[in-house]
């Protein structure tokens, strides 16, 4: 395999996982690199893996061609999970990083800094055409902070401290960020399964 389409219309995705695919030599080419406009794929699935199953699944078949996928999400304990499956459009449509930013600080303004322990969650889907949709899953664990700061990333970057850190995941530089995020942690346990192809 030496092209890869990353089922993805986000561009600060798409930017990681060039940066990861370069590395093995397997050239990434985003949804916003083609010319060919794509219908959005609903994510109507009830978990992570039915959302990135479905977007891998779909556009595979319209390109015949392998496709990775990602959903990925914040999950937050004190806010019982939320945002979840909804943190792209957490503080509705059309979605907003700021405006969810504030959402999660404001629901959590009277959670101690001791109780807002949180993580990301990405799952990847590669679809071969004709073969299983394969599935790897990776976490970054942390904290959401008590206001955003940091200008690098995208998403809730600015509010969202990694374990063994004190400043927010938008504060690290692109190469800190992608060696701990959940998106390098799941490629992580992709790179064997690709050497094997």
């Amino acid at each position: 395999m030496n092209q890869i389409i990353i089922a993805t219309k986000n561009e600060g995705k798409a930017r990681e996982f060039k940066d990861f695919f370069l590395k093995l030599n397997i050239k990434a080419v985003s949804l916003l690199d083609m010319d060919q406009k794509l219908p959005d794929v609903e994510e109507t699935g009830s978990t992570f893996e039915e959302n990135a199953g479905l977007k891998a699944e779909q556009i595979a078949s319209l390109l015949n061609t392998p496709v990775l996928a990602d959903d990925s999400g914040l999950i937050i304990d004190a806010l019982d999970g939320r945002p979840g499956l909804f943190s792209a459009r957490y503080a509705g449509v059309p979605k907003n990083d700021q405006a969810n930013i504030e959402k999660v600080l404001e629901e959590l303004k009277n959670v101690p800094s001791d109780n807002r322990s949180a993580r990301f969650i990405s799952v990847l889907a590669i679809t071969i055409p004709g073969e299983q949709t394969i599935f790897h899953t990776g976490y970054c664990e942390g904290k959401i902070a008590i206001k955003a700061k940091g200008e690098n990333g995208f998403g809730y970057d600015p509010i969202f401290i990694p374990v063994n850190h004190d400043v927010t995941m938008a504060e690290l530089t692109a190469e800190e960020k992608n060696e701990i995020s959940h998106r390098r942690n799941a490629i992580r346990q992709l790179e064997r399964w690709i050497h094997n192809l």
